[in-house]
């Protein structure tokens, strides 16, 4: 299915007057309002490959029908999310689960459809068909250097595909770990997988980046071999200047200070992705801001202070949306969470900078709240509404969709039975 312009701008039309008697209101309010509009209006988040059917648990899942089948469906998907979003233009690949068969016509669909290919994702925390070596116990960390080479000689292929689609960046998640003490050696294993990430990254393109993922326990419940970002630094820094950390919201303990560690990567210019999501116990890929709204809020207000402010020199992470589905509409999930991420970004751009600076260096505690809760307490529903308007997109999302009946048009396309490739 895909959405033409005519549809979109048929959707707007009832919706036109309120919506401009609102944005009227809004900039008596705020003077920089244009500014925020513009870089909404810029901004895109890349949809990972694997989440636009059920994702499910490992007690199973629930289909929803009309699920792409086909990696040229997942395309068609994604288009659906950019048509009424205008802030997914980017797909997220991973390897092997969406493997294209002919790179030259999926990278020719994507740019039919508006899509560039984001970072690429390996895979070996699963052993797959007719693989000769597991990954039972570990990868990249394995005693056995044949299991190493084997994970090594997949993210290389795993480049080789992104070259091919026009990407320009890996990312690497272990699932390498161990479940009982003396299990494993730590400074062995340590060792084994930084061997093997020089590796990779001597595989990499000149104008690539390499981003390590981190992650504190799961699928092993003792020890991961990269568990902190702090691991993830040592590594890229011992890599070389193409290695970066990629922060991932769902991979932390309950009640870390996310924001922090953000601040601190910047500093050093050393973040380089980050993947959206959220969670009330673990690495729960709910949807974004669905549980901690305020701690996305703080984590961009230092995300737009960095970027403003930016000595290291800190490229511009890479944007992604890793989240699993098992009771919404993936599409819909993936619209919210668009949703949500841009408001902490609007949120966060009508911070007073030079006023919060002011009240930090006056330690006046309450004068910096104020400051923060005031932009976060703003209704910036007008604000995403007018950006996606001025790039054609729909001025209520969801509501678009449901409108145009999107689910029931892919199930008489696709199906009831239909499934997606991936978790």
């Amino acid at each position: 299915m895909e959405i033409n312009q005519e549809q979109i701008t048929a959707f707007n039309k009832d919706l036109l007057v309120e919506h401009k008697e609102n944005l009227t209101q809004l900039s008596r309010k705020h003077g920089n309002l244009e500014d925020i509009i513009n870089t909404i209006s810029n901004y895109n988040i890349a949809i990972p490959s694997w989440a636009l059917g059920a994702g499910g648990t490992r007690f199973g899942k629930f289909g929803f029908g009309g699920e792409p089948s086909t990696l040229e469906q997942k395309l068609e998907d994604i288009s659906v999310i950019n048509a009424l979003t205008k802030s997914a233009n980017a797909v997220s690949l991973h390897i092997p689960w969406d493997s294209p068969e002919n790179t030259n016509a999926i990278k020719e669909k994507a740019k039919r459809l508006g899509l560039r290919f984001d970072a690429m994702n390996s895979n070996t925390f699963q052993d797959q068909e007719n693989q000769e070596y597991s990954y039972k116990f570990g990868s990249l960390c394995h005693t056995d250097k044949n299991v190493r080479d084997q994970a090594v000689a997949h993210n290389k292929a795993v480049i080789d595909y992104g070259v091919a689609l026009g990407s320009k960046s890996l990312t690497v998640w272990l699932a390498d770990g161990s479940n009982f003490p003396g299990q494993l050696n730590f400074r062995r294993a340590f060792e084994n997988t930084l061997a093997s990430l020089k590796e990779i990254y001597a595989h990499l393109p000149a104008d690539w980046k390499l981003f390590i993922e981190y992650k504190p326990y799961e699928p092993n419940f003792y020890s991961m071999v990269i568990q902190d970002w702090g691991t993830s630094h040592m590594l890229a820094k011992d890599l070389g200047k193409q290695a970066y950390t990629l922060v991932d919201l769902g991979h932390h303990l309950p009640n870390t200070n996310i924001e922090h560690i953000v601040a601190t990567l910047m500093t050093r210019g050393m973040l380089g992705g980050f993947h959206f999501n959220d969670s009330k116990y673990g690495d729960d890929d709910l949807s974004v801001g669905v549980m901690k709204p305020y701690q996305l809020f703080l984590i961009f207000n230092e995300l737009v202070f960095g970027m403003e402010n930016n000595p290291a020199n800190n490229p511009i992470p890479a944007w992604m949306i890793d989240a699993s589905h098992n009771l919404k509409d993936p599409l819909e999930d993936l619209i919210q969470s668009i949703e949500a991420i841009e408001t902490a970004y609007a949120k966060a751009l009508l911070i007073d900078q030079k006023a919060l600076e002011e009240a930090q260096l006056q330690n006046d505690v309450v004068t910096a709240q104020r400051i923060l809760q005031d932009a976060f307490n703003t209704d910036v529903k007008t604000i995403l509404a007018e950006a996606r308007l001025r790039n054609n997109g729909a001025i209520d999302p969801i509501s678009a969709y449901r409108s145009l009946d999107v689910r029931n048009v892919l199930i008489k396309e696709r199906g009831m039975n239909s499934t997606a490739t991936g978790l």
